[in-house]
């Protein structure tokens, strides 16, 4: 069996890529439509809807229950490496985006009369999640793990 078999007979390894993959696809096309523009950074930038965080751990710990049960050690990791992802992206990650937010406004106003390096980077505002784009990504993960494990496994 060649390399390339056996990771794609990998079902968590799958599963957890192609959450990953749906929500990134599914981000852009939903930043284009609301923003009229096509923007390549969505591919692969973090924060929107649906969370590809969310998906990517949910895929993970499915497939890990499907794989090895809801009473196996890779569930269990995968189970509680979900729960800190989510939490992070809506609690810490999301705080990280506002206060760039409110930097880059402050940055682009310049009341300190700041000059150089620092005015010419913006900081990265979509860091985090709300609770309902991380619920979307949850929501994805999930189905396309049970999908890719009816259709291929």
């Amino acid at each position: 069996m060649s390399i390339w078999q056996r990771i794609l007979g990998n079902q968590v390894l799958v599963s957890s890529v192609m959450g990953w993959t749906a929500a990134q696809i599914i981000k852009t096309i939903i930043d284009c439509i609301l923003n009229k523009n096509f923007n390549a950074e969505r591919l692969f930038g973090s924060g929107g809807m649906p969370s590809s965080h969310s998906a990517t751990v949910c895929s993970l710990t499915v497939a890990a229950g499907l794989c090895y049960g809801p009473d196996s050690f890779e569930f269990a990791v995968s189970f509680v490496l979900a729960m800190i992802v989510m939490y992070d992206a809506m609690g810490v990650r999301r705080e990280t985006g506002k206060q760039a937010r409110l930097l880059n406004t402050l940055l682009l106003e310049n009341p300190l009369k700041l000059s150089g390096e620092v005015l010419q980077e913006r900081l990265k505002e979509y860091v985090g999640h709300t609770p309902l784009q991380v619920f979307a990504g949850a929501v994805l993960g999930i189905g396309m793990t049970f999908g890719i494990d009816h259709f291929f496994y």
